[in-house]
């Protein structure tokens, strides 16, 4: 079997972008044995963003073709760019709505059809980084769609934190406002990366994310904390590349918790693409990283997911929410390129 290189897994990837400049991706659920291709920006805009960040790692033909698959790549953000011309994104195409693209039944609902999102805005300004007055206008934009600046505010957490007026998910107007701690780590980073001006949003959001560590329920509750992610392992990575990337005070009080949740999962987790996720965290957090057998990796793909939609998560009734963790009521999503692209993360980290 081929030994897997930087160079041969960034070749592998730019191998699977589709001419339109995406990375195919499917939405599936096994509890009912439902599965369709799907056509978001996401997928394509952490894929690059990842990407981007081994560069420097890379060797001088492979730093040319993740330059390329960042130019593919970016000629496809406009078809999710806002739909009345905004500089904010959906996950799905916006003009016309493809909500549940590829799909026979949920695309017919507009309970389904979603508003631009925190996450998927990050994504696409940290890969494509626009002129700095767009930058500031995010920033203010933010702000007005955060917990409490309008009429709405946050039921679907924890009491503690509904008087935080920490970012939404969603920009909708009409949308439930929502916390989820990877949404808010990838949001802030995009803040910390263009040094935006902080306020109260930002000291709030941190004071979430830190919370949720503290208190163990990113542990205990994963699903309560980030419910797009739903998984603690998912959480430790996003906090983990953002205490990396930049100095926060704020959240070092939670590296030791981090570090020893890192250690405890790397344990029990049965999947090897999620031992990268957390061996890749631990180097983040100043650990060593430990050693993954990545022999046939690519059987792993298939089990592990990476974001999910729940499909009662956006109800505010609690009789509804309380059936909004369970399986049989969330979309998983899956990535070829992506999971490639998170192996080659390690495969980096690794060989520092």
């Amino acid at each position: 079997m081929a030994v897997l290189t930087l160079d041969s897994i960034i070749q592998r990837i730019a191998d699977l972008q589709a001419e339109m400049g995406l990375f195919p991706s499917f939405r599936h659920n096994p509890s009912i044995f439902y599965r369709r291709p799907d056509t978001n920006v996401f997928f394509t805009a952490v894929t690059v963003f990842t990407l981007q960040h081994i560069r420097s790692a890379a060797s001088p033909e492979s730093q040319q073709l993740i330059d390329h698959i960042a130019s593919r790549a970016a000629t496809a953000y406009p078809i999710f760019r806002n739909k009345d011309g905004l500089n904010t994104y959906n996950f799905w195409p916006t003009r016309p709505s493809q909500h549940f693209s590829n799909g026979y039944v949920f695309r017919h609902f507009e309970h389904f059809r979603i508003p631009d999102d925190i996450d998927d805005t990050a994504m696409v300004y940290l890969t494509a980084p626009p002129a700095p007055a767009e930058r500031l206008w995010l920033k203010e934009k933010l702000s007005q769609h955060a917990n409490g600046s309008q009429s709405q505010r946050i039921r679907n957490t924890y009491p503690e934190y509904r008087s935080l007026r920490a970012y939404s998910t969603w920009f909708g107007k009409h949308m439930g406002v929502d916390f989820d701690a990877c949404a808010l780590s990838n949001i802030l980073y995009c803040i910390y990366q263009y040094d935006l001006p902080r306020n109260e949003h930002d000291t709030d959001s941190l004071a979430y994310l830190r919370s949720v560590v503290e208190s163990g329920r990113y542990v205990a509750a994963p699903f309560q904390c980030a419910p797009h992610y739903a998984r603690t392992s998912l959480i430790i990575y996003h906090l983990a590349r953002l205490i990396a990337a930049f100095p926060i005070a704020e959240l070092e009080p939670i590296r030791p918790r981090l570090i020893a949740d890192t250690r405890s999962l790397l344990t029990t987790s049965q999947n090897r693409v999620e031992h990268l996720l957390l061996a890749t965290s631990l180097h983040r957090l100043g650990e060593d990283v430990p050693k993954i057998n990545l022999n046939g990796i690519e059987q792993d793909f298939a089990t592990f997911h990476f974001f999910i939609a729940g499909l009662l998560t956006a109800y505010e009734q609690p009789w509804l929410r309380q059936f909004a963790d369970r399986p049989l009521m969330q979309m998983r999503w899956q990535c070829e390129a992506h999971c490639w692209a998170l192996v080659a993360e390690y495969v980096m980290m690794y060989d520092v």
